[in-house]
């Protein structure tokens, strides 16, 4: 009988470390410090650490990576966001986008001079500033309506705003099927139309009802009841449930929609932000002292109403669900679901637009 030889006896191969600079995130990042896992400091051996695919990793390699340099590129392109206010005169519409992003982004007179006549029909101004904060950079565009709902007869009034919103979404287009296209092509679509509810404490007047009908289809619309602090908590209450159910009656579909919900995590935190809404706000870039600290607010005969205290109205609400949770998805929502139905619309139109080269001449069908 010939003897059993052993098997070879391989050494493991060395596994190399993770560099130590790298996946840590710097002092000024956003995002926080990766726990275990891909990236992480793994308490697995390496050969027990596996991608979805079920591939063994036998050492560090630095996926982790992907999203410091996605915020890098993200920084230095900057962002836009375009936001139209829509409702009538004296609601406080500038007033509003000054609290929400605490500059003079808005510099319309909150009122009609006497020498300054009643607009005709609906103007559309909008007013472009850069802001920054922590390092990032946004170009915020405010698109106001001055004019909607003003006149005597406002039969299409909303007409106006429709083409504008339409206009930016053909801009876009007509960029993107360009032989030779820029690298970054502008965005002027309108990613949110804030729409402001007037604080009757009866019902959606049907101005209210038609306007956000005809474009719940083509903007995201985020109704809110201005100046609510004209209301009790009681009136209050009570003309919210009001306005929901008439929302629902008119079959009107405002942000965020059902339908866009991505998994159960993210129906869960929108149904509560759906049941908040409308959200009742009050603007005011006006400061006072309450109580040794300086809040903004607005003052009555009967004390201040503070503008960031959730007992007194729902502004905090409506900006942590507007700009610190939801503005990416607003934009998502803008270009995915509304520029994308614009956009099969019209290439199914007399069979598609024609591509326009450099010299703007006309070249085939897509």
């Amino acid at each position: 009988m010939s003897d059993i030889v052993p098997p070879e006896v391989r050494p493991k191969p060395a596994v190399p470390a993770k560099p130590p600079n790298v996946g840590a995130p710097s002092p000024s990042s956003p995002f926080p410090p990766q726990g275990p896992g891909i990236g992480g400091a793994s308490a697995l051996p390496p050969s027990s650490q596996k991608s979805g695919g079920g591939s063994t990793l036998l050492g560090y390699i630095g996926i982790d990576t992907i999203i410091e340099q996605m915020r890098k590129k993200t920084m230095k392109a900057g962002f836009d966001f375009n936001l139209m206010v829509v409702g009538n005169s004296g609601l406080g519409k500038s007033t509003l986008v000054n609290t929400l992003f605490k500059s003079q982004v808005s510099r319309r007179s909150a009122g009609w001079a006497r020498d300054e006549k009643i607009s005709k029909t609906v103007e559309i101004k909008a007013v472009s500033h850069v802001l920054e904060e922590g390092g990032v950079k946004m170009k915020l565009t405010v698109i106001d309506t001055p004019g909607f709902g003003d006149q005597i007869n406002n039969d299409n009034c909303w007409d106006p705003i429709c083409k504008y919103i339409n206009e930016q979404y053909e801009k876009f287009l007509k960029e993107e099927v360009n032989i030779t296209r820029k690298k970054r092509i502008p965005d002027t679509r309108v990613h949110c139309c804030i729409y402001f509810i007037s604080p009757t404490g009866h019902s959606l007047r049907s101005l209210d009802i038609e306007f956000m009908k005809r474009l719940s289809h083509s903007v995201n619309i985020i109704p809110i009841i201005a100046k609510s602090d004209t209301m009790t908590i009681e009136e209050r209450l009570e003309f919210k449930q009001r306005v929901r159910k008439e929302l629902e009656m008119g079959g009107i579909e405002f942000y965020p929609q059902k339908e866009f919900d991505e998994d159960m995590e993210d129906k869960s935190d929108n149904d509560k932000i759906r049941e908040a809404m409308p959200f009742a706000v009050v603007g005011s870039d006006k400061e006072y002292q309450v109580n040794g600290k300086r809040v903004l607010g607005r003052k009555t005969a009967w004390g201040i109403v503070e503008v960031e205290n959730p007992n007194h109205c729902e502004f905090a609400l409506l900006r942590d669900f507007l700009i610190r949770s939801h503005l990416q998805d607003l934009k998502e929502v803008t270009h995915n679901i509304h520029y994308e139905t614009y956009r099969a619309k019209r290439l199914n139109e007399n069979g598609g637009l024609h591509p326009i080269s450099s010299n703007n001449t006309q070249e085939s069908n897509l």
